[in-house]
């Protein structure tokens, strides 16, 4: 044997005994284990979950006035300020009055005039009805004695035409007076009409609420029933004016005969501030173009949170579904054949469960296809594949909702 042999030779047997040892090593290892995933698990209960629909609608006056005046001329005062709540009759503005009161002490004159009239009238027919009477007898005694011989005929016929001329005297006088008491009927007319001007030139609100910006500032001259001065918005109660889908007008129509529908209103940038009023009237027509009928709700807005004119998150409440299967909404997830859950089985491993999902109320969604008590994964689905085995690191249960 050479010396190149004698070297090889222990080299090669070295290197086989390696290669047996790390190939013996390697298999007393095996495959590495799958990691266990960290999750927030929550559980399916049984609720009763609120039925609502949310659209954005606008809120409105539930009255509005333009005010105007009633009669025309300059104001002197207003009695306001811009933007101030006011009682129904409180006083806006004052008219110049004093050409109403001169039409009111002319028309007072008159009326004084009418009444000494009627007195003149009335003592002018006791006294023609006296004449008249006088005139009468002695006619019928003159016809007596014409009858007899002692007066001639034409004596008899001149008696007569002066009992006649005398009744018309009495006639002429009754008309004079009705006449008299007719001027007195319109001169009293017109004192009131005198009295109303004057009453007009105290500009008062009509209704109770918060005054707009002043049109028209003291000094200017105004024309009855022309001039707008203030416009005056009733805010309590609110109107809040939105639409809904045509498919929801039988259920709404439905539960408002069987009683008060609850809305519930929001501004945008405020959520807190949400009150709640009751559906007061459904329009009666659909808009064909939107396929949507319009809605009106009144709140009492006492703390004055609402103006006319803004925008507000608008919730109509349609009754609730009972004993509804839930799960916290961030656990559904939306997959190619339609949403699903991660659900936890008895062995900590997790299966893909397709569900239907039903109404959202809040951070709860109806489903269907789990069961009450399910464990779902909430938070850490992105690291979950069928069959994975997970930790619960966190236990969220849903309270039932109120009845």
């Amino acid at each position: 044997m050479t010396i190149f042999h004698k070297v090889l030779w222990p080299a090669i047997g070295l290197l086989a005994f390696t290669s047996c040892k790390t190939a013996g090593t390697t298999a007393q290892k095996g495959p590495p284990r799958a990691p266990i995933a960290p999750v927030v698990v929550g559980e399916a209960t049984v609720a009763s979950i609120p039925i609502e629909v949310s659209v954005v609608g606008t809120t409105e006056a539930s009255e509005t006035v333009q005010v105007k005046p009633q009669v025309a001329g300059q104001i002197v005062r207003v009695a306001f300020s811009e933007g101030q709540v006011v009682n129904k009759g409180a006083l806006l503005f004052q008219i110049d009055d004093r050409p109403y009161q001169q039409s009111l002490a002319q028309a007072e004159a008159n009326v004084a005039r009418d009444r000494a009239a009627i007195q003149q009238a009335e003592a002018n027919l006791v006294r023609d009805s006296a004449q008249a009477k006088y005139s009468d007898a002695e006619a019928k005694r003159y016809a007596e004695l014409a009858a007899s011989g002692v007066v001639s005929r034409t004596q008899l016929d001149q008696m007569r035409t002066t009992a006649e001329k005398e009744q018309s005297g009495v006639l002429a006088t009754r008309a004079a007076l009705d006449s008299a008491r007719a001027n007195l009927a319109s001169d009293l007319t017109q004192v009131e009409r005198a009295k109303l001007d004057i009453a007009y030139c105290q500009v008062r609100s009509p209704i109770a609420g918060r005054t707009g910006t002043l049109l028209v500032n003291a000094g200017n001259v105004v024309k009855a029933n022309e001039t707008n001065l203030v416009v005056v918005n009733r805010t309590s109660p609110l109107f809040a004016i939105f639409t809904v889908p045509e498919m929801h007008l039988g259920t709404i129509r439905n539960l408002q005969s069987a009683g008060r529908l609850p809305v519930r209103a929001a501004l945008k940038d405020k959520p807190e501030s949400a009150a709640t009023g009751a559906l007061a009237v459904i329009d009666n027509t659909v808009d064909p173009a939107t396929g949507s009928i319009r809605l009106k709700a009144t709140f009492d807005n006492r703390t004055g949170a609402f103006w006319p004119g803004q925008f507000v998150d608008v919730t109509l409440g349609l009754g609730a579904i009972s004993n509804a299967t839930v799960v916290p909404s961030e656990a559904v997830q939306p997959g190619q054949k339609g949403p699903y859950v991660y659900r936890v089985k008895s062995d900590s491993t997790v299966e893909v469960q397709l569900v239907t999902v039903g109404e959202t109320y809040r951070d709860k969604t109806v489903v269907s296809g789990l069961s009450p008590g399910d464990q779902v994964v909430l938070d850490g689905q992105l690291r979950l594949a069928p069959g994975m085995k997970v930790r619960k690191t966190k236990a969220v249960k849903i309270e039932a909702a109120a009845e």
